[in-house]
């Protein structure tokens, strides 16, 4: 993976929640950021943030984000879910209905190797 940082931070005391470990995943205009945090109690939790790199007819660039909290009593659902899901999409893509290139309904479809787009805002 990478861009790995904030590995040591476990112990820092000047906020009121820690940066414990980042992974950032590039992916074309997106990066994925997985962030470990922690509370004052040393509770942890994951957030997971897409950012997306805009450019825009004048040549500004900007970056919209959008957030996922993920806490540690939903891991283990969250988890069964994505895999779940991860599964069912290997399934169906073996399917007529859902080949590469053709696309139904939301844009959820697979990676964006594949040319289709991402998208966790609507889960």
């Amino acid at each position: 993976m990478e861009g790995d940082r904030n590995q040591s931070n476990w112990g820092r005391n000047d906020r009121r929640e820690e940066d414990v470990h980042t992974i950032a995943v590039k992916a074309g205009k997106r990066t994925y950021f997985f962030d470990i945090r922690a509370t004052r109690g040393k509770d942890l939790y994951l957030t997971i943030t897409e950012s997306k790199r805009q450019t825009h007819a004048s040549g500004d660039v900007t970056y919209s984000k959008h957030k996922l909290f993920l806490y540690k009593e939903d891991f283990e659902k969250f988890s069964d879910g994505l895999r779940d899901s991860l599964e069912k999409i290997s399934e169906l893509q073996g399917t007529d209905g859902y080949q590469s290139g053709e696309h139904h309904g939301p844009d959820r479809g697979a990676s964006e190797a594949d040319g289709q787009d991402v998208r966790f805002d609507d889960l």
